[in-house]
């Protein structure tokens, strides 16, 4: 038995480890771990305090996956609901479908009795505020929010760079593995911008016969390149965890143009492996594991891999950042 989290996953890990500890579902466990995630205020990164878009609105994304049935669940750009994960759950669980988004993941959530409530917080509120006093002109600031707001998406930089989405990745004692992520994605993001988490696949993937992978950071990276699926199939070519990571790593090498800055890749094995590549990472980058046996779970470092010179925000000609933490 093993779970990861990325840094953010600190609040909740240790209710999945014990759900494993007790022989209870890894998705059942993920699902639990990242619940309470997504209702810790002080991670600004998922869930109920979570960043808002450029309207000031905050938007959730999440995804469940099965590895064994390959059954998954993805919401996108909800709001007013304060645990999208449990929804994605249950589009898995009750609908023939596997990916819901804006209105209709809310008529849904509505429709199954999901916990409503307030997402934004003051601090969001405020540093929202701060912004918009700020950054943006006098003239759409009277017009707001009928305005274009393009290149209000491209100059806006994160609030608070260095944390992510939350995922989790866990096998349980009949090995069988899931993967399970939330987020409220890039501050100032364009209104309806999905990243990477809802997108099995990208964001998230699970066979139970090889392995799961999760990623955090820049999305746009790993739509572009199919992370989490590259590297579970990777896996199932023969690769070891690790060298699955590294051959992501040089897929993400090839990207050209558009975003190209911080993504941590979390993955681990069928047997009980696991290995995490911080690609353009900072120092501080970590993340959460237990294995079965471990008394509690505890934070190593990520490996820390560059594929760029700088990664920090830089405009382009055109006025467009090519490298940003999102």
């Amino acid at each position: 038995m093993i779970v990861v989290s990325n840094n953010e996953g600190g609040c909740g890990i240790p209710a999945t480890a014990q759900m494993l500890a007790d022989g209870r579902a890894a998705l059942d466990a993920l699902e639990v771990g990242l619940r309470l995630v997504e209702a810790d205020e002080s991670v600004r990164t998922v869930g109920r305090g979570g960043w808002p878009n450029l309207l000031g609105t905050v938007e959730l994304d999440a995804s469940v996956m099965d590895g064994t049935t390959f059954r998954t669940g993805a919401v996108g750009a909800i709001t007013g609901f304060l645990h999208p994960v449990s929804i994605a759950r249950q589009v898995m669980e009750q609908l023939p479908h596997e990916f819901l988004v804006g209105e209709g993941a809310m008529r849904f959530a509505r429709e199954i009795g999901a916990e409503a409530g307030e997402l934004l917080m003051p601090h969001a509120e405020n540093a929202w505020n701060r912004w918009f006093a700020t950054e943006v002109d006098e003239a759409d600031r009277r017009n707001w929010p009928n305005v274009p707001m393009r290149e209000l998406c491209k100059q806006a930089i994160d609030p608070e760079l260095g944390r992510d989405t939350t995922v989790f990745l866990g096998q349980d004692s009949n090995r069988n593995i899931a993967a399970a992520t939330s987020t409220s994605g890039w501050g100032w993001k364009y209104p309806g911008r999905l990243g990477d988490s809802p997108i099995i696949g990208a964001g998230s993937y699970a066979d139970s016969r090889y392995g799961a992978c999760a990623c955090t950071g820049v999305g746009e990276m790993s739509i572009r390149a199919g992370t989490s699926r590259a590297v579970v199939l990777y896996m199932k070519m023969g690769m070891s965890v690790a060298d699955a990571v590294y051959e992501a790593v040089e897929d993400m090498r090839r990207l050209v143009g558009g975003l190209v800055g911080r993504v941590t890749i979390h993955a681990i094995d069928a047997q009980g492996n696991h290995k995490v590549v911080a690609v353009n990472g900072l120092p501080e980058n970590h993340y959460w594991i237990w294995r079965e046996g471990d008394a509690a779970p505890h934070a190593e470092p990520a490996e820390i891999i560059p594929i760029s010179d700088d990664p920090t925000p830089r405009p382009t000609a055109h006025g467009r950042y090519e490298v940003m933490d999102l």
